[in-house]
């Protein structure tokens, strides 16, 4: 081999070196930064949207809930152990934002409908107007799978309740009484030990791109501590 042909050896031998280092560093940079969700705790939200009762609670996690789904059966915290799920608070008879989170819901359960691991939780915010009937009617123009997709109803009080301290979902105002009325955008995703993990835009692609990320990385690190 000529000084030439060394030199240039040398050279490609030293430019492959240096790209692994920075492809490893980028690597290792990005994993650490990505494969990390943080745990949402009242402090992390706008002091509008928590409760004063909950506030200084720095070990959040989504309270126990009773409703109704559109099939009349029970739905409560035991339904959802151990489950990774994506909630958001809706009324069927929404003609604007509700349509297109409905829609965006459907397009997480299709993409996650073999894993029994992640589940949806629609709740109404007008649970006296939503009857099961109503809801079940929806459901089924919505394609929601029976014990994936849960589309609820339930006391209008506990509901709202749920909204402003479990899943700080709302500006706190009113105590969910007859004039009481919440309409939120937000898809909340809620990890297998209760915690949120994640808010997003339920209207937006950008968004729902983003949790569809987010939960995989639940899920990678779910089956990590498993094995």
């Amino acid at each position: 081999m000529n000084e030439t042909k060394k030199t240039n050896y040398a050279y490609l031998l030293g430019a492959f070196f240096i790209t692994a280092v920075l492809v490893l560093m980028y690597s290792v940079v990005f994993e650490s930064k990505d494969s990390e969700l943080p745990i949402f705790n009242p402090s992390d939200f706008n002091p509008e949207l928590v409760d004063a009762l909950v506030q200084r609670n720095n070990n959040h996690i989504v309270s126990d809930f009773s409703l109704t789904n559109q099939n009349g059966e029970k739905i409560t915290q035991a339904d959802y152990e151990n489950k990774i799920y994506v909630a958001d608070f809706f009324f069927t008879r929404c003609p604007s934002i509700c349509p297109v989170m409905s829609n965006n819901m459907k397009k997480l359960q299709d993409i996650f409908a073999n894993d029994d691991d992640i589940m949806l939780l629609s709740l109404s915010v007008t649970p006296v107007l939503d009857s099961v009937p109503l809801l079940k009617e929806y459901a089924n123009e919505h394609g929601a799978i029976k014990n994936k997709w849960n589309i609820t109803t339930g006391n209008k009080k506990h509901i709202y309740n749920l909204a402003r301290k479990s899943y700080f979902a709302v500006v706190e105002q009113g105590d969910g009484g007859l004039q009481d009325f919440i309409h939120t955008p937000n898809f909340i995703l809620v990890d297998a030990q209760k915690q949120i993990r994640g808010v997003y835009d339920g209207t937006k692609d950008k968004e729902i791109k983003r949790i569809i990320a987010d939960i995989k990385l639940l899920q990678k690190r779910a089956h990590k501590s498993t094995n």
